[in-house]
């Protein structure tokens, strides 16, 4: 079967950090370029972060440059997203995706973690 399987997501207090991991099954991510999203409830889901297959190119949401940092381990089949000095409006279930290059369509979605920013 082939997926993706997010991990990494919580409840974490404003200012702190976590590291989501996006793992695939069933086939390797060396081909393709790996996305991170985000929908917040009532929003419309947004791409926040893309890694080139190489690792070489990285692209961020301007709102969360500076904070995030997206890295991929492809031995481990495995990318992250290291977040830092996280906000309330970070708040939102996080995706990974698999696509042949960072702006084409997305070929596989993870299910989700839900990240949630609150005191």
């Amino acid at each position: 079967q082939l997926q993706l399987v997010e991990s990494g997501g919580g409840l974490v207090q404003p200012g702190g950090s976590l590291r989501l991991s996006c793992t695939a099954s069933g086939f390797t991510l060396d081909y393709y370029s790996i996305g991170w999203f985000r929908q917040a409830p009532g929003k419309q889901r947004e791409g926040v972060s893309c890694i080139s297959r190489s690792g070489g190119i990285t692209n961020y949401l301007d709102p969360v440059k500076g904070r995030f940092t997206i890295s991929r381990d492809n031995a481990k089949n495995t990318v992250y997203l290291q977040m830092n000095s996280l906000k309330p409006e970070d708040t939102a279930v996080y995706y990974c995706a698999a696509r042949s290059y960072c702006s084409g369509p997305v070929t596989y979605w993870g299910q989700g973690t839900q990240v949630t920013v609150s005191s």
